[in-house]
């Protein structure tokens, strides 16, 4: 892989978790519900849903290669964004 394509990878994997670090907030109350069925199926499809994306848009960039540091900047993304997400997490709504 040429240099070129690792550092749009590390871009897109940086964003990524950017942006799964603010859809998990926005999502805050369907992930932990009160009742627990629903918060399974609910968390497995959310998870699921993510990795696909990712994956599906990691063989557009690069044909699906993963190292090891696309998924760090996933997760330094991810603690990056989690404070600027935190602002929706008290947005109440009525789930069963």
């Amino acid at each position: 892989m040429n240099l070129k394509l690792q550092v749009l990878s590390l871009i897109f994997s940086f964003f990524y978790g950017v942006v799964f670090s603010l859809l998990v907030n926005i999502n805050y109350n369907f992930l932990f519900n009160r009742r627990k069925i629903f918060r399974i199926i609910f968390t497995f499809t959310f998870v699921i849903v993510m990795a696909l994306i990712y994956f599906f848009i990691l063989n557009i960039i690069n044909n699906g290669i993963i190292h090891i540091y696309f998924l760090l900047l996933i997760l330094i993304g991810f603690y990056i964004g989690f404070p600027f997400g935190k602002k929706f997490r008290d947005i109440k709504v009525k789930f069963m």
